[in-house]
């Protein structure tokens, strides 16, 4: 008879999930002994490292992530990267040991106490078995539950105890389990929809992550150049829904209330697909949306179709929902538009200026690379400047959490080894997951970091400047040395204050086949102050 343990990790191989990622404790190790030869444990020296690398793993595999946290500790460590994870929807099976069955009660040394309650409202479902024969049922529910749309992060608890034990023989029932969800939008819906685009003369489409997620960023390509509209990416969007350089492209939308109604004033039909409506920042007043405009909202989120605040919107997965709206729009007569601007030159300087990092990596990189953004102060320059021309050429934190890019970009570079990825992050981003180096060098994940090294908290100095707020003493981060601490986590490091430098640290990266990182002192808000 085989033990809870074994029927677990048969769940998980059926399931096609033979990597683990984790920090573990005491309460996980009986979970982990006799780790089977198929299976790959991946270690990450803090819980937010292990969750992020994992959430980057899902997010460009497609595929659910298990991941193994240390009881209500570990939990607690990975809470702001889950926060994003729960954002991107992101499939993770997150696991935590909990106390010995026998004594949970008496709260001894370890126990997570209300364990279902620790993670919410950050995962789509929260368990911790009632026996130990239900671990295999909650594993293989909590799988299918995370990889339903909406998919998402889930978590069980599992009392450490309980993987000795005896599995029910009916668990075998579960390895042949398959649940598809593809919901298409109904007759009724779609002609609705149908109607009001052939009925707008100036529609625009609005595209975000989940576009991306479903590989429906082509038929986003031909949906536009029927309509011959203007697309622009979601405020904030955590991955490219549409090639950036393509001439219907108009770039990111901004994040105010009265901002966005501002940039699609011109507008009377709105069509948001794959995307909140809208995911604001700083607060501005205004109106939502236009006068006059009707917007349409396609989501495969109910929760996000719930908590819009203006315009009509229809739960369905986005690819099937995209395909028919194809299908069905009638192609518009007018003229193709052409929005594409040739990028502003910069004069060089030492420091660079951001531009100049993101054109020379632009043609440092191969055509099919990844950029993984945590630069936040220079992400309008990036989108500007670099190319995200396929699916799954840019991913961003989507709860807007520091420490994602480090992970995520060792996790994604997992699940694609096919295509470079390069991790762009700000010196202070770096700090919050710097661990994940250990992790790349470990592991030997090609990944190339480049720390864009200014000195300071870009970001919050912009950010400041929109809330009229002077000079605070927690803005600048001075006199850190990251080619020294990424060789001492093993991984090769390169300085570069000249494009060509740069360009050569890049090429000598990717001919080693090996992790690197390259720190690029860059202009900044310290520079400006001096020059001054």
């Amino acid at each position: 008879m085989k033990t809870v343990q074994q029927a677990t990790y048969d769940i998980l191989r059926s399931n096609n999930m033979n990597i683990i990622f984790g920090n573990p404790g005491s309460n996980e190790l009986p979970f982990l002994k006799n780790f089977p030869e198929d299976f790959t444990y991946v270690l990450g020296l803090q819980e937010a490292v292990v969750l992020g690398i994992a959430d980057g793993y899902a997010q460009a595999s497609g595929k659910p992530a298990l991941v193994n946290l240390h009881s209500a500790a570990g939990t607690g460590n990975a809470m702001g990267a889950l926060a994003n994870a729960w954002n991107s929807h992101s499939p993770l099976i997150v696991t935590a040991g909990q106390q010995h069955r026998a004594m949970v009660s008496v709260e001894p040394y370890l126990t997570n106490i209300d364990a279902t309650q620790l993670p919410r409202p950050l995962v789509k479902w929260s368990y911790e078995p009632s026996t130990a024969q239900e671990v295999p049922y909650s594993i293989s529910r909590a799988i299918h539950t995370a990889m339903s749309e909406a998919k998402g992060p889930v978590y069980v608890s599992v009392p450490y105890n309980d993987w000795a034990q005896n599995a029910e023989a009916q668990s075998n029932s579960l390895l042949s389990r398959k649940v598809t969800s593809r919901r298409a939008l109904d007759a009724t819906s779609l002609q609705s929809i149908t109607n009001d685009i052939r009925m707008a003369k100036n529609p625009v489409m609005i595209l975000g992550s989940d576009v991306d997620a479903d590989d429906a960023n082509d038929i986003a390509v031909q949906l536009a150049e029927k309509l011959k509209c203007p697309v622009w990416a979601a405020p904030s969007t955590p991955r490219s829904p549409f090639p950036n350089k393509h001439r219907c492209f108009k770039g990111l939308l901004t994040s105010g209330i009265n901002s966005i109604s501002e940039q699609l004033s011109a507008h009377d039909l709105i069509l948001v697909i794959g995307a909140p409506v809208f995911r604001y920042h700083q607060y501005e007043a205004g109106e939502y949306l236009p006068a006059d405009a009707k917007l349409i909202h396609i989501t495969c989120d109910i929760s996000e179709a719930a908590r819009a605040p203006a315009g009509d919107a229809w739960v369905a997965d986005i690819k099937p929902a995209m395909l028919q709206l194809l299908d069905s729009v009638d192609e518009k007569t007018t003229e193709m538009p052409d929005y594409r601007k040739s990028p502003v030159q910069v004069n060089l300087t030492s420091p660079m200026r951001p531009e100049t990092v993101f054109d020379t990596l632009n043609w440092a990189a191969p055509d099919n690379a990844i950029f993984v953004n945590e630069s936040t102060s220079t992400t309008a320059e990036m989108w500007e400047r670099l190319n995200f021309e396929s699916q799954g050429s840019y991913y961003y934190a989507a709860a807007g959490g520091l420490g994602f890019a480090m992970p995520a970009g060792v996790g994604i570079q997992m699940a694609r080894p096919d295509r470079q990825v390069f991790v762009v992050i700000g010196d202070g981003s770096s700090n919050y997951s710097i661990q994940a180096l250990w992790t790349a060098a470990q592991y030997n994940v090609p990944v190339i970091f480049i720390v864009m090294k200014n000195g300071t908290y870009g970001a919050l100095r912009w950010f400041a400047s929109v809330l009229d707020i002077g000079d605070i003493p927690a803005f600048d981060v001075p006199s850190i040395d990251f080619t020294k601490i990424a060789e001492g986590y093993g991984l090769q490091a390169f300085t570069a204050g000249k494009p060509e430098e740069l360009e050569r640290a890049i090429a000598s990266a990717r001919q080693s086949g090996k992790p690197a990182l390259i720190e690029v002192e860059t202009w900044g808000a310290l520079h400006d102050m001096q020059a001054k």
